[in-house]
């Protein structure tokens, strides 16, 4: 199975990709050295994997489930103080393992948890959805959200391995496994041209699932991700350029009540509306542009939502790229090739949200 490997100033861990890869986490080196084994998951993955996930685990190691509700409204510290509970009532130690076993929300929720745990334990991510597996789960980024905003809290917390298996996307719903694409086109518009290319030509094939496609976009995703990881393990530079859309995606989320969209979703519309200054800014060509706009709706409709330009205007005011006064943009230049841009404008970021609520109100898809 391809292994690719993140290494940062403070963590040096593999990430595999492949498929039927639970007897293989159930013998990673460092569940064989630890005390107990607890799985934070969610209902509906447990109701369709969790039988087999146990299957690969001995007897003598079977794990402790933790359950987490399914939805962004659940990414609280409320659901944090519940499980440590229910960690320390089971008995977890330092030496204890989590194992995140779930979306993009599981993960970033179970890593934060496993880094405040008795100021921290080890943890694995084994990601369910495409969105997961492409992102959110190597990088060792972990939080939860307030209710002014998305991932305020939060902590830089490495797992031990990652475990990305293919055959747990067969069950995704088509919309999820779509919302996990955007992520992974917004991959190669910011820094790798040739899976922008692979991804624009065969829309058809990785829609349909096909395994061998399927992995050679996730195999890319991660590492782009983690060859940026291993620059600026912080996001104090260069690791900003993976917020490509998530400037007003987030602030799409956090005006809608996260009710509306899936996050890749809502990254999407976000990627779109940074499009528009770039392209006003000539930052990017015309052809460039059509071409990053198809290619993201080849890979389904953008649903619509509905909010008013004061909601998203606060809501982006809040983003947490901001420092000192100074609001950070990310904009393409080019296909495969983005900046961080500290001086869009008002008028610009007015212009973007008036663009994204003109087109919000249908949705948006290729004619």
């Amino acid at each position: 199975m391809p292994t690719l490997q993140v290494k940062t100033a403070s963590a040096d861990y593999p990430v595999f990709v492949g498929r039927n890869l639970f007897p293989a986490i159930a013998r990673a080196k460092r569940l064989r050295q630890c005390g107990k084994v607890f799985v934070v998951t969610s209902p509906e993955i447990w109701a369709l994997w969790g039988k087999k996930f146990l299957a690969a685990f001995p007897k003598d190691q079977q794990p402790t489930v933790l359950f987490l509700p399914a939805g962004e409204r659940f990414k609280r510290l409320s659901q944090i103080e519940r499980l440590a509970s229910e960690l320390a009532a089971a008995g977890a130690d330092r030496s204890s393992v989590l194992i995140a076993f779930g979306g993009g929300i599981i993960g970033d929720l179970a890593g934060f948890l496993a880094a405040i745990y008795m100021r921290g334990i080890d943890y694995l991510q084994v990601p369910t959805t495409l969105l997961a597996q492409v992102d959110s789960s190597a990088g060792g980024k972990t939080g939860a959200n307030l209710a002014s905003g998305k991932n305020l809290i939060g902590s830089f917390h490495h797992p031990r391995a990652v475990f990305a298996d293919i055959d747990v996307l067969q069950t995704l719903p088509d919309r999820e496994l779509r919302a996990g694409l955007y992520e992974s086109v917004k991959a190669g518009i910011i820094r790798d041209a040739a899976l922008f290319r692979f991804m624009e030509k065969n829309s058809e094939k990785i829609l349909s699932r096909d395994p061998a496609a399927l992995e050679r976009v996730i195999t890319a995703s991660i590492r782009m991700k983690a060859q940026v990881v291993g620059i600026d393990e912080r996001d104090s530079g260069l690791r900003m350029v993976l917020n490509y859309g998530h400037t007003l995606g987030h602030a799409i989320e956090s005006a809608t009540n996260y009710r509306a969209l899936l996050h890749g979703e809502a990254i999407a519309w976000g990627m779109l509306a940074a499009l528009r200054i770039a392209l006003a800014r000539k930052t990017v060509g015309r052809d460039q542009a059509e071409r990053i706009e198809q290619t993201l709706l080849a890979y389904g409709p953008l649903p619509p939502f509905r909010s008013t330009p004061a909601k998203l205007l606060t809501a982006a005011g809040r983003d947490k790229k901001n420092s000192a006064g100074t609001r950070r943009f990310i904009l393409p230049q080019g296909i495969g090739n983005a900046v961080v841009a500290e001086d869009v404008t008002d008028q610009e970021l007015h212009a973007a949200v008036e663009w994204l609520l003109t087109h919000a109100r249908r949705g948006f898809s290729n004619p």
